[in-house]
């Protein structure tokens, strides 16, 4: 029975490891600051 238990519990945290959802989640946030940037030197442009 606790193998059972546990058998979930490893299949859902090999789903989506802890290292992609944080590189997904930095990949995100920089991609965000270069639009942003982008946005910043149009906006200068004008």
């Amino acid at each position: 029975m606790p193998q059972d238990d546990q058998t979930p519990r490893r299949y859902t945290a090999e789903k989506i490891p802890r290292g992609l959802l944080i590189r997904m989640l930095v990949y995100a946030v920089i991609g965000k600051l270069f639009a942003a940037f982008l946005f910043f030197l149009f906006t200068l442009g004008d």
